[in-house]
């Protein structure tokens, strides 16, 4: 029965059963605790009330990027419902970018600032700034570190458990090779999350027995331009030898597929390509059409976006932070349907909307 069981769910995450399933079996369990419908609300039921009248800025590190394209749909989805303004300034991805925008946003005087989308460390003079002024700062993946982070001046930084996601990612590709897998990895070392996501899925990998070919160090901001030859030098360095590609986000195969078409791969050949976060429209599309993806573990972007709002309303109120850290889904063809699937995003059918409407009073 147990038999029955573990290669049913095998088949139900588009994996292949091997010959040889100890490792593979270990660790295909770990993937499906992430592959299942999320229905109920584990988040918090309690808060301040909403705070009137609050105008706040959305440090947005770029745009082009799904992932902070996602938080920032959802920031002013739930900012309009909690009855607030929001202004959203887009860093366009480059540190002075970044930069302008931060005095930009210091100069509006908001009530509060998200910063989304890139390390906080590296605009530690806006954060000083904004800090002496009395403006709450909440971020999304602006460290390592979930929850408060008052070293850097962060009341709450909102994400998943990002060694989980990358954990995930790393199981589903070693199960996926038949636990023979030949990854390489793709990271920015820009980013300090980045570094820490990349370094979790080597030592997964490498922890189950799998090969890392090459670990690679490109950044988010040049992958329109860096990832077509990047592509075609690394499958005439390792050929067949590469059986998954594994990035610390979705946007770099954005821009691998052309190169790997041009090559004679087909869009469910090999190399596969598995995204550590964050589940990006595009992503979305690429894995249900079976071209140049098979996974992403995506993170529930537009509940992340009211959770901000949620706890900088708290911060604004000298609150404490709700505790709490949002789930995470391994998105494959075969689950692709439901919390969300159907608009190319993970958005949990767990009611988390009216869950905060109810704490705001709204």
């Amino acid at each position: 029965m147990l038999r029955r069981s573990f290669i049913a769910g095998l088949l139900m995450l588009g994996v292949a059963v091997p010959a040889h399933a100890d490792k593979v079996s270990d660790a295909m369990d770990m993937v499906k605790r992430h592959a299942g419908q999320k229905l109920e609300w584990d988040g918090p039921t309690t808060g301040p009330k909403a705070a009137e009248g609050k105008t706040i800025v959305v440090l947005a590190g770029d745009l082009k990027n799904g992932g902070i394209l996602g938080t920032t749909n959802g920031v002013e989805e739930a900012a309009a419902a909690i009855g607030w303004t929001v202004r959203v300034l887009d860093g366009a991805g480059t540190v002075s970018g970044r930069t302008a925008s931060f005095g930009q946003a210091l100069a509006l005087q908001p009530d509060g600032i998200i910063i989304n989308g890139f390390d906080s460390v590296e605009q530690q003079v806006g954060m000083d700034a904004a800090k002496a002024a009395g403006i709450p700062l909440v971020s999304w993946h602006s460290s390592p570190v979930i929850g408060p982070n008052p070293d850097i001046g962060v009341f709450v930084n909102v994400s998943t458990d990002a060694m989980e996601v990358s954990a995930a990612s790393a199981q589903w590709a070693f199960a996926d090779a038949g636990g023979k897998p030949g990854v390489i990895i793709f990271t920015d070392s820009t980013y300090a999350i980045a570094i820490a996501k990349a370094d979790r899925i080597k030592e997964t990998i490498e922890e189950l027995g799998g090969t890392v070919l090459e670990y690679v160090d490109t950044p988010i901001a040049e992958t329109s331009n860096r990832m077509p030859t990047l592509t075609t030098a690394l499958l005439q360095r390792y050929g067949d030898k590469w059986t998954h590609s594994l990035a610390i986000n979705d946007i770099y195969f954005d821009f691998m597929s052309p190169a790997l078409a041009a090559a004679g791969i087909k869009g469910d050949g090999q190399p596969k390509q598995v995204a550590a976060g964050d589940g990006s429209e595009s992503a979305y599309q690429r894995i249900r059409a079976n071209q140049y993806q098979s996974v992403t573990v995506a993170e529930p972007l537009n509940l992340q976006g009211w959770q901000l709002v949620d706890e900088l309303n708290r911060a604004m109120q000298g609150a404490e932070w709700s505790g709490y850290t949002s789930p995470l889904h391994v998105v494959t063809s075969e689950n692709i349907a439901f919390d969300g699937g159907d608009k190319n995003s993970f958005d949990p059918g767990n009611g988390y909307r009216d869950e905060y409407k109810k704490i705001w009073g709204k």
